[in-house]
């Protein structure tokens, strides 16, 4: 009895201990359960670390953003991470339900910047490299790309010079002219793929867009990052449940600015007074506005689906757009798509990357703004029709109107992409990638005028005309490349890239035009129709030629924890362009980066949070030259008939050959500051840099013999620029439901043509900007050795003769008549082109779900010459219709045409580029949306000038002819219309 007794006490108090033990330990810990979401939307977010502050102890949230988690006692407080959004610290509820909701970080998305083959952190970046994101681009709707960044980057110069043209793109410069003859503007690269076609990106398909703008920082490009290197990033899939989104807006344009002409009763009333010897026809017509598009409304549309898991993610994306041009039988139609793909295996070893996108457009280019020249002018007392009600034909003009019902001129273009890339992680720390790309470009162009147009009436013997131009280009990409990074005593880190690169692009093209159709069923579309090509009066044409570049390149970086960085690369490149005895070359760069903030001697700054300063050196080269350029070609000559009674072609060279033909060398140094202070209230950088172009391309008189041909192609020229940038972010005010920040861009640059001789070629200055029009006006821009490029070079004005005839300054300043003037040396600079001074400004205001975005933009210091009052305010032009100046501003004269500083205006202006006002409309626990915003933006509302002329903003800043307001000019400049645009967008999450 006492045994059994011992034995069941024995058995009881252990039960007892155990489970005093598990009450202890129950009450140690506890089961914390909840949801991660995104704001705004309450989208839920799988993969997402909820951690215990303090310890080690964390989960991840699952599909629908649910987490569940072991706590232990006297815990207090979760943390919740999740790369791109903000971190969040959340006390634990004693309900034991703790629920989230994250927010984008954009703040971390910048500190990511994208720099040539990779990323690097912002602050150990020790070049000039700007990068910027979505949330800042432009909001009045890309006709290009690179609109979205117009204004936004300190230095980067990005004109429309076709204005609204839908059919136009940009011209793009960087820290100036870099070149006399190759290629200026910056190399594009998008996702990897070099020059990249802009035609394949859409406004809300693009990530971050990063300007490469000195030496050191595109070295690595080598001969073709002479002008700079944009690189374009586009949009990735993020893991978790299927996303869509969709953007749309609809734009209206109005015309904002047109030249002052005399309107029909002013017209009328000037030949009822005399004033005009002319015939009032009895019509009062406004030919321009006949050309005027009144009922345009451009569209746009996207619709993306995004998403993914752990171990793949995928974004697709199909747009349609519709832009409408502000003038009649001028818009541009295109719809294409983009798939991007990014899948993990071997155990996350391995990544695999791959882009497609296409693009299908139909352009009307029948009108660009040329044709406005002529009906400016055009008598407004006439009608465009007869009383008959046919079409106004005279041979001294050309009935636009009538052009726009029998004429056509289409482009159908289609342009593809696709890149793939994999990645392998070798062993911790050194991964090798291969990366390949094709893109092909084909468009077809189809030209008609029909059998009673006023161009087949006078040129064709009243037949149909009829022309295709056809074009192909394949470009090919192979980039293999090896990653190395390590970590040294958590101080020293290295990365280091290394690899190879082959690019082979090949371009051709056939073209064709027929006459004498006897009707229009067929129009372009059967050339042979046309009866002209058996007698030997039709054409025809092809082309075909390519180019192979391939390089060996590698670059490192080491930073001293967060306090000293340095990056150094190499370049080996050869191209096929260049000489025998130039095919290859090197390019190196060094650059390095002091984080003032981290030393002892700034403790105390507690205001400064970043104080960085760079300096770097690179070279880079221009290979932006047509293929051939160093071989001697062969050309056809005339046909000759042979003593056996047969006609044969004949075959000649047609360009000397150079073996020493190489790249233009720009060694570049550059040294700036990147800073913060207060907190994050104002950043920004500063930069200062000069650089020397040398080796730079031309053609030069030859002397036959012994070469072949009245020219040479060689490396003479040597150009400096000097410039200053500056960029400046401010958070003005901060409050909980208000906020407003400003961002300023401003720089400055000058370009000297210091060299354009040696010992073998001589050369005293070169002529730009052929004003053409009427009378052999000349060249309106002259460079000479030492001088600053863009400078106008003519006649200085000194009055008009009591009889209203021209008079001009000669050297020893007394007046002369233009006939006795020295041209080399009687005339003198009257003005320069180029703008001295770039400045946007952008203010963001944000009130609880409302934004409103302002931003102007504006160039200063510059000239231009206004052809539109050199032509049209001259009375000489009547009876054709003139501007109201040549009867008050220009009354005192009475002589022909004349180009001199009297037609000389300043070109400074500021505008008022675009005002965005936003909604975002709250979705709280709405589980279809997760986001909508509904905005309005007004586009070009005012522009402070002094300028008389055309809008200044489309008139040419890039580039060696700038500054000519021109009408229809040598160089194919036209002026479009300048309008005002007004745009709806929405933007909806689900």
């Amino acid at each position: 009895m006492k045994r059994g007794f011992s034995f069941l006490s024995r058995v009881s108090l252990h039960s007892l201990w155990m489970l005093l033990l598990s009450l202890v330990a129950f009450s140690q810990s506890r089961i914390i359960t909840g949801k991660v979401t995104e704001t705004p939307g309450n989208t839920p977010l799988p993969g997402v670390t909820v951690q215990v502050k303090g310890s080690t102890k964390g989960t991840q949230t699952g599909p629908d953003g649910t987490y569940k988690l072991e706590v232990p006692q006297g815990s207090t407080t979760l943390v919740f991470t999740f790369v791109g959004y903000k971190r969040e610290e959340l006390p634990i509820a004693a309900s034991g339900t703790t629920n989230v909701s994250l927010s984008a970080d954009v703040t971390a998305l910048k500190d990511v910047v994208v720099v040539g083959y990779g990323t690097q952190k912002k602050s150990e970046v020790t070049s000039a490299v700007t990068s910027i994101t979505a949330e800042d681009f432009r909001q009045s709707g890309a006709r290009n790309a690179l609109d979205l960044v117009q204004g936004k980057v300190a230095g980067l110069q990005i004109s429309r010079l076709g204005g609204t043209n839908p059919n136009t793109g940009v011209a793009i410069q960087l820290r100036g002219v870099t070149s006399l003859t190759g290629t200026q503007q910056p190399l594009i690269v998008i996702d990897g793929i070099p020059n990249g076609n802009l035609d394949l990106l859409q406004q809300d398909d693009i990530e971050s867009i990063s300007v490469l703008k000195d030496g050191s920082a595109a070295a690595i490009y080598g001969t073709q990052a002479n002008g700079g290197v944009i690189l374009v990033t586009t949009k990735r899939g993020k893991k978790g449940p299927a996303r869509v989104d969709y953007n749309t807006y609809f734009r209206k344009e109005y015309v904002q600015r047109r030249p002052d002409f005399l309107s029909a009763d002013e017209f009328a009333a000037k030949i009822a007074s005399g004033e005009i010897t002319a015939e009032d026809k009895g019509h009062r017509t406004d030919f321009v506005d006949l050309l005027v598009n009144h009922a345009n409304l451009s569209q746009y549309h996207n619709l993306a689906v995004s998403g993914g898991n752990e171990n793949s993610t995928y974004r697709a994306s199909m747009y349609y757009q519709n832009l409408e041009g502000i003038l009649k039988e001028n818009a541009r139609r295109q719809y294409g798509g983009r798939l991007s793909i990014v899948s993990k295996g071997l155990n996350d070893r391995l990544t695999t990357q791959l882009n497609l996108a296409t693009n299908f457009n139909k352009a009307n280019r029948l009108t660009d703004g040329g044709n406005l020249a002529g009906y400016y002018a055009f008598q407004p007392t006439y009608s465009p029709y007869n009383a008959d009600g046919s079409w106004y034909f005279e041979q001294t003009s050309t009935n636009e109107l009538a052009r726009l019902h029998q004429q056509t001129n289409m482009r159908q273009q289609q342009t593809t992409s696709g890149d793939a890339k994999v990645t392998l992680d070798i062993i911790k720390g050194l991964k090798a990638s291969l990366f390949g790309s094709l893109q092909r470009d084909s468009w077809t162009d189809g030209a008609y005028a029909d059998l009673a147009s006023e161009l087949s009436k006078e040129s064709y013997q009243g037949t149909g005309y009829a022309s295709q131009n056809n074009e192909m280009s394949n470009k090919y990409a192979l980039e293999p490349t090896v990653e190395y990074n390590i970590s040294l005593n958590n101080k020293h880190n290295i990365t280091a890239i290394g690899g190879y690169s082959y690019r082979y692009e090949v371009y051709q093209g056939f073209n064709a035009n027929n006459y004498g159709f006897v009707n229009d069923i067929f129009q372009e579309n059967n050339l042979n129709a046309g009866n002209q090509l058996v007698l030997g009066k039709a054409g025809m044409g092809s082309y075909k030629n390519d180019n192979t570049l391939i390089a060996f390149f590698g670059r490192v970086n080491y930073a001293f924890g967060t306090k000293y960085m340095l990056s150094a690369i190499l370049r080996r490149e050869g191209s096929s362009r260049f000489g025998v005895n130039n095919k290859w070359g090197n390019f190196p760069a060094i650059s390095a980066g002091w984080n003032l903030k981290e030393e002892s001697f700034l403790d105390g700054a507690s205001f400064i949070d970043q104080l960085k300063l760079r300096a770097g050196y690179g070279v880079t080269g221009n290979s932006g030259i047509n293929n051939y350029s160093s071989l001697v070609t062969m050309g056809t000559g005339g046909n000759y008939i042979n003593p056996d009674g047969i006609w044969r072609q004949t075959y000649g060279p047609n360009k000397n050959p150079n073996p020493d033909l190489k790249w233009e060398k720009k060694a570049e140094l550059n040294v700036g500051v990147d800073y913060g202070f207060f907190k994050g209230r104002l950043t920004g950088s500063v930069d200062v840099f000069t650089r020397k172009t040398s080796d730079v391309l031309e053609s030069f008189t030859s002397q036959l013999p012994p070469f072949v041909t009245g020219s040479v192609y060689a490396n003479v020229g040597t150009l400096k620029s000097n410039g200053f940038e500056i960029t400046i972010n401010s958070t003005n005010v901060d409050m909980k439901d208000f906020r407003w920040t400003t961002d300023v861009a401003f720089s400055t640059a000058k370009t000297t043509l210091d060299k354009f001789s040696n010992s073998v070629y001589k050369g005293t200055f070169k002529t730009y900007a052929d004003i053409g029009g009427f009378g052999a006006l000349g060249a309106a821009i002259r460079t000479y050795e030492g001088g600053r490029l863009g400078n106008f070079y003519g006649k200085r004005f000194a009055g008009f003769t009591d009889e209203g005839k021209w008079l001009f300054y000669k050297k020893d300043g007394t007046k002369a008549s233009a006939d006795q003037l020295n041209s080399e040396t009687d005339f003198a600079v009257i003005g320069n082109a180029i703008p001295k001074y770039y400045l946007s400004v952008t203010n963001s205001f944000k009130y609880k779900n409302w934004d409103l975005r302002v931003f102007m933009r504006g160039r200063m210091g510059y000239d231009v010459l206004n052809t539109m009052e050199m032509f049209y305010g001259n009375r000489q032009q009547l009876p054709n219709n003139v501007l109201h100046s040549a009867f008050t501003k220009h009354a005192a004269l009475k002589d022909g045409y004349q180009y001199s500083s009297y037609y000389i205006e300043k070109g400074g202006y500021m505008k008022l580029d675009e005002v965005t006002l936003g909604y975002n409309v709250p979705f709280k626990g709405n589980k279809y949306f997760h986001n909508m915003r509904v905005y309005f933006t007004g586009g070009n509302l005012a522009t402070i000038t002094g300028y008389s002329g055309n809008d200044p903003d489309f008139i040419k800043d890039t580039g060696l002819n700038p500054g000519i307001d021109a009408l229809n000019n040598s160089d194919n400049r036209t002026p479009y219309m300048s309008t005002r645009s007004f745009m709806f967008g929405l933007n909806v999450g689900f």
